[in-house]
């Protein structure tokens, strides 16, 4: 950078000498943009602000400003019982109703509090009983708020010594940068810790406020620097550190709800992992399980689910893609079994832990997201998916199913459904051609990827009905699915709103509208609570379909937020 103009530099503040930089490098700048860009920057009004406090700052550093009075309040109180003393003007009238006012004590108050405190650290003296032949040893002064000191220790079951087994991210220990993972601790506040249990040197941690002195022998490993984590998981499951017991440190632990987005800090530990909340302003890290530990423990404890048979069903809704699921009654005359396409790609699913995210936001270029919708029979999916179609035919789209039955006088190929034949029907399902697939009379129908894929291609929303289970398949970087689930309201609630409503029914191929009876709404409770329980750490959003003209307006508005926003998204759709 060319050098200044030395004259007057000397002589100039840092605010003056900002002030005059666009001039002394007006010769040496090459176009007018650049020179407009300067004088821009460093005619910015915050710019000037901030360097005019820190000149200020520095000028009072220099010059060690001591207060000029300790007492500010005492004296108010002394001129005030003066003036009351004397015959007073308005002036004096004026000054001693001021000086009787509540917040003008308070602040002469605060004055004084602030101008007898000595704000200078103040290092305890080194003791003098220590041996020549003991290990070096560390003398450290921790200032400890009401925030916990963010590090754990253990004792060593050899030598029984009590040593820092981790140091939270962001702590209080971390920011000193005076404790480290193994060093010795040997007293606290001059309390000897040898013979104690960790648990008793905790108590009187959480017990003491302000300045807390340590006496540590520095461990003699060295400690290997770690950068701050970057990594994004999603939390797949519920957690509580108080009910933990395996958790070395329970006021270490961090809660979080499932969905929830957390940064790791650290992986230091194979068991248990550093996080906070994403975007939390606290810097302070806390404990969770970490995968590979949790994932363990889920496996040993998760009881063996046995998946029932699901099967087809065929509902009449003027050309819109039919569910495949039968009433309670078709499911006792049918025998065939729901399919899916088989994959590898998502192994971890069944024992839900967590998923490393990024965020994403889809371009204009993009295709849509494929959007999921996942819902107990009657619970009101289709009609939800009905609205969406109709509110904007040229945005929304559905799949057309494929069939092995003949096609009827009124169907067209390609519109109701798209009729094949058995053995090309077959030939597909061996191809996992097929989201999901089953057999109805002697008749297969399914879904195929291509119809998801022909959908999508138009430049249309998805609006894809399958099964929970067949969820995970879906979850590819193709798809970028988000998967909402319909949610029934309590059985009160569905007596209420659904007295008068009708159940659509598959027999012998005809759809009917029946009654919902207590059993409809009991199953419907169960098979919701069911799938929220197996798959719902699969779901991006969940809607209570209460009143149907509510549910609707939210879908309609996470529809709209869906192209707009931001969204986590696993880290594979994106780095693969």
């Amino acid at each position: 950078m060319p050098a200044l103009s030395t004259g007057s530099a000397g002589d100039m503040g840092l605010y003056e000498l900002l002030a005059a930089l666009p001039a002394q490098l007006q010769p040496h700048v090459d176009s007018q943009e650049d020179l407009t860009f300067l004088w821009d920057m460093f005619g910015e009004k915050c710019l000037r602000s901030l360097v005019k406090i820190h000149e200020k700052l520095h000028y009072y550093e220099k010059q060690s400003p001591v207060p000029i009075l300790h007492g500010a309040a005492a004296l108010a109180d002394d001129l005030a019982e003066e003036l009351q003393n004397r015959p007073l003007n308005s002036e004096s009238r004026e000054l001693l109703k001021l000086l009787s006012k509540p917040n003008v004590k308070a602040l002469l108050s605060v004055h004084d509090t602030v101008a007898q405190k000595s704000y200078d650290p103040v290092l305890p003296p080194m003791p003098e009983d220590i041996d020549d032949e003991e290990d070096s040893v560390k003398i450290i002064r921790l200032v400890k708020n009401r925030e916990p000191l963010g590090a754990t220790i253990k004792k060593d079951e050899q030598t029984g010594a009590i040593l820092v087994a981790r140091i939270m991210r962001g702590g209080a220990a971390d920011r000193s940068g005076l404790i480290h993972v193994g060093d010795e601790l040997r007293e606290v506040n001059g309390i000897p810790v040898e013979d104690k249990r960790p648990e008793e040197i905790i108590q009187i941690l959480s017990q003491s406020q302000g300045a807390i002195t340590f006496k540590i022998i520095p461990s003699a490993k060295e400690e290997t620097a770690s950068k701050e984590g970057k990594v994004f998981i999603k939390a797949l499951f519920d957690y509580n550190p108080k009910e933990d017991k395996a958790i070395p440190c329970k006021e270490a632990g961090l809660s979080f709800r499932k969905g929830d987005i957390l940064q790791i800090m650290s992986q230091d530990d194979v068991t248990w992992w550093q996080a906070k909340h994403e975007g939390d302003a606290n810097p302070r890290a806390g404990l969770i399980p970490s995968k590979p530990f949790q994932e363990r423990r889920l496996a040993l404890r998760r009881p063996e689910i046995v998946v029932q048979p699901l099967k087809l069903s065929n509902r009449k809704s003027s050309g819109f893609r039919r569910s495949f699921r039968l009433s309670r009654k078709d499911k006792k005359t049918n025998k065939s079994m729901y399919e899916c396409k088989k994959s590898d790609q998502y192994d971890t699913a069944d024992v839900p832990t967590y998923e490393e995210v990024t965020p994403y936001r889809r371009q204009a270029h993009e295709k849509y997201r494929l959007v999921v919708l996942v819902g107990p029979v009657g619970v009101g999916l289709n009609e939800l998916k009905r609205k969406l179609l109709i509110s904007d035919t040229q945005h929304y789209g559905v799949t057309v199913p494929h069939t092995t039955r003949a096609r009827r006088s009124q169907e067209s190929d390609g519109v109701e459904y798209i009729f094949i034949s058995k053995h090309l029907f077959e030939t597909d399902v061996q191809n996992n051609k097929f989201i999901e697939y089953g057999e109805y009379k002697n008749n297969y129908y399914g879904t195929s990827i291509d119809s998801v894929r022909s959908v999508l291609a138009k430049n249309k929303v998805c609006l894809l009905d399958v099964q929970p289970h067949t969820v995970k398949h879906l979850r590819t970087q193709e798809f970028k699915p988000y998967v909402i689930f319909i949610k029934p309201p309590s059985i009160e609630r569905l007596r209420e709103t659904r007295k008068n409503a009708k159940i659509i029914s598959s027999r012998d191929d005809q759809a009917t509208a029946k009654p919902f009876t207590e059993e409809d709404f009991q199953e419907m409770i169960k098979s919701a609570q069911i799938m929220e329980s197996q798959y719902g750490h699969l779901f991006d959003k969940v809607i209570v379909n209460d009143d149907l003209t509510v549910a609707f307006n939210e879908l309609k508005t996470t529809f709209d937020k869906l192209e707009t926003d931001t969204h986590w998204v696993p880290v594979s759709w994106l780095h693969s």
